[in-house]
């Protein structure tokens, strides 16, 4: 069976074809005068930065921490994936918006009209082909998870993942809005209609970054981890014959591979402290070889009173 492509690999993937779509899309619009062809090709662009983009977060995500970021680089791919949502609301969804609205303002009709279709036909080749592997890479996550897809999408930590899987399934449905709007204004000799795909693609576009926005500015702002991780470390630390009761713990989402983990455990009370802090080091490296995403791990000693208290104190409980 082959291997599951890694978001990185999708990203790549997504940037050749939008490199190769941007291309033909936009000699397509020169030529036949299409307004709705226009926003497909400016769309396209965008989506080509916007993967440059992703690729210059997860670049950045990667490197280590250091004095000034004691827990590393890793939001950094979240920041670059909510700049990713602003572009495709502001210029991919407003010059189509604003193309659309001055064609029908100003209506030209299109000239050879089956250069566009040839170019959408060449284009949903090379879309639908990075809309596969995104998918097979996003349908891969949500399995391991026995997630549907919307669980899979409000619940995902890696960005790039589903934002190629949004930014091809919009383009795809730009390209069917294109081709539509070029057929009924030639066939209907209604230059308007093109004009009219144009504000579609655009309203479509507009939809899906608010969509996505959202859920970049929730990481971005700092989401807990999975409930099947918080299951994990509460089984792990429980297992400790020292450890009399686990009172809870919190979890920061600082990228899709590293999580900050601030686990509260009661201990019993006839340990040393040599003791404890042998049980405490034990616990850790249990978690860390079970979950070598947790990046950042606190244990620390409490009464279920105290951590109660502490709870009330943070969450208005």
């Amino acid at each position: 069976m082959p291997n599951t492509p890694t978001s990185k690999q999708v990203v790549y993937a997504a940037l050749i074809g939008n490199l190769l779509v941007a291309a033909t899309k936009t000699l397509a619009a020169v030529w036949t005068g299409s307004s709705a062809m226009m926003s497909e090709a400016i769309h396209s662009c965008v989506d080509s930065v916007n993967e440059i983009l992703l690729l210059y977060g997860q670049h950045r995500a990667a490197r280590p921490a250091d004095a000034e970021h004691p827990f590393g680089h890793g939001r950094e791919l979240y920041f670059w994936s909510f700049i990713v949502s602003l572009l495709i609301f502001a210029i991919g969804s407003g010059v189509s918006l604003y193309q659309g609205i001055a064609h029908i303002r100003d209506p030209h009709p299109i000239e050879n009209p089956w250069v566009n279709y040839i170019v959408l036909a060449l284009a949903m080749i090379f879309e639908g082909a990075s809309w596969m592997i995104s998918m097979r890479q996003f349908r891969s996550a949500a399995a391991r998870g026995r997630l549907s897809f919307y669980e899979a999408f409000r619940k995902s930590k890696d960005p790039p993942s589903f934002l190629v899987l949004f930014e091809d399934t919009a383009a795809l449905l730009g390209i069917v809005l294109a081709a539509a709007g070029t057929f009924a204004a030639t066939q209907l000799r209604m230059p308007q209609l093109d004009g009219a795909a144009s504000v579609l693609i655009g309203c479509v576009l507009a939809a899906i970054a608010i969509m996505l926005a959202r859920e970049s500015k929730s990481l971005l702002i700092g989401e807990s981890a999975s409930s099947e991780l918080t299951k994990s470390i509460i089984d792990i630390a429980s297992t400790d014959p020292a450890v009399l009761r686990v009172n809870g713990l919190l979890t920061a989402q600082l990228a899709p591979d590293q999580i900050l983990v601030a686990l509260s455990l009661e201990f019993s009370d006839d340990l040393r402290v040599p003791e404890l802090e042998e049980r405490v080091i034990e616990i850790e490296r249990n978690i860390r070889a079970r979950h070598g995403e947790v990046t950042a791990l606190f244990v620390k000693p409490q009464t279920p009173k105290t951590f109660s208290e502490a709870r009330r104190k943070r969450f208005g409980e």
